[in-house]
């Protein structure tokens, strides 16, 4: 038997309580516990995070469920004396949000399992949303709107939702939604006319309380179909703040908050065109750039190297210059663009010459703390020391001499 008598058993609503401290204890660095004859805080556990709060003069951070020895909590302030009498007072936004979330987690399952027999094989709360990972095979936005209905229609219904302890015999014969994880005294939480479950968290009264529940997202995931809902004054919260965003976006575009999903894809795909004309007219830019690039170097023997470091020239643009430049014999680029602390690199060599620019690149990247490979003829790569761009260079044009063996 635990050491402390857990009230939030039979009384989720209870945030203020008596107690005598049992022991204070210390934890890994420097933390301090205590050990009460009876609590009301929740200790982690079942998917549900702990309750905070205050007790006697500290600040009760963190519950831990330690069984037997009943709930240390985790405090920060001046610790109580061991058989001291305190008084203790629950985060009460903290307590409601955790009974809206679990007691919402009861009723959309229950949906779930009503309309599809999908039951659910875990739950977590957790920052800013739930998730519950749900047998729901061949999973749509459609079955999932159902069961929020379904859902919301009984949150709505305000059916009273009870505490009841039996016995391992008694709940033998009860429809309960999910098996017991141990044996002896249970204690479920009844909906009325909906649904039966053994749970150890905290519940509302009635399923008024939990306000509404919604869905933000669902994804496959090992198996099960993973959904992320949340309930009560989460939803109102994200509301506020989608809402917000909406009309941000719809007042950039000067448009209605329900006009901007089309307006944005109309202008997505004009960006996609704008994007791939512009690509074209690089190329060609390129090739006259090379030109000139070309006519302005000076050939070592026959051949012509030619470095260059531009500022916030892209990737992309950095390529098509290097094969402009390769398209004429004779001719090694050894390009690098410099965008912030980013450094890109991108070296190439006509087909006429021998020259290795993978293994060359390697070298390069080793000097701007960064990484990169390709083909002999063409390689790519980048790093963070960008101030070191013109230094990479210079290593791989000696490199390539050492390679042809001028």
């Amino acid at each position: 038997m635990s050491a402390t008598e857990r009230l939030y058993y039979h009384d989720s609503h209870l945030l203020e309580f008596d107690a005598r401290v049992v022991d204070v204890r210390e934890r890994d660095a420097g933390a301090i516990a205590v050990i009460l004859d009876r609590t009301a805080f929740y200790p982690t556990g079942g998917g549900q995070p702990n309750d905070t709060g205050i007790l006697g003069q500290a600040r009760v951070v963190d519950c831990i469920d330690a069984e037997s020895e009943g709930v240390l909590h985790v405090i920060q302030g001046p610790a109580p004396e061991s058989g001291e009498l305190v008084h203790g007072r629950i985060d009460a936004p903290r307590r409601l949000d955790h009974m809206q979330q679990h007691t919402g987690q009861h009723i959309l399952s229950a949906a779930l399992v009503r309309l599809f027999d999908a039951a659910t094989r875990s739950f977590r709360v957790m920052e800013h949303w739930c998730e519950i990972d749900v047998e729901l095979d061949n999973p749509t936005n459609e079955k999932i709107e159902q069961a929020v209905d379904l859902a919301n229609q009984t949150i709505w219904a305000n059916r009273p939702v009870e505490i009841r302890q039996v016995s391992s015999a008694e709940a033998a014969s009860l429809p309960l939604r999910k098996e017991p994880a141990r044996e002896g005294e249970l204690r479920l939480i009844e909906i009325s006319d909906f649904d039966v479950t053994p749970c150890g968290g905290t519940h509302a009264n009635a399923t008024g309380e939990v306000g509404v529940i919604a869905v933000r997202s669902w994804e496959r995931a090992k198996g099960l179909t993973r959904i992320q809902f949340m309930a009560g004054l989460r939803v109102v919260n994200d509301y506020r703040k989608a809402n917000r965003t909406a009309n941000h976006a719809a007042g950039l575009f000067s448009t209605g908050r329900d006009d901007t999903p089309a307006l944005i894809a109309r202008l997505i795909e004009e960006n996609k065109n704008l994007t791939r004309r512009v690509r074209e007219l690089d190329t060609i830019a390129c090739r006259v750039e090379a030109e000139g690039l070309i006519r302005s170097s000076k050939a070592t023997g026959k051949v012509r190297i030619i470095s260059r470091v531009f500022s916030d020239r892209d990737a992309d643009s950095l390529k098509n210059l290097a094969l402009a430049l390769i398209a004429h014999p004779d001719v090694v680029a050894l390009l690098g663009s410099r965008n912030g602390d980013t450094a890109r690199l991108v070296f190439a060599r006509s087909t006429d010459l021998a020259g290795d620019m993978s293994t060359l690149m390697r070298e390069a990247c080793a000097v701007i703390n960064g990484r990169g490979g390709g083909k002999p003829e063409i390689a790519q790569g980048g790093g963070t020391a960008s101030d070191k761009l013109e230094s990479a260079i210079e290593t791989a044009a000696a490199g390539f001499k050492v390679q042809s063996g001028k």
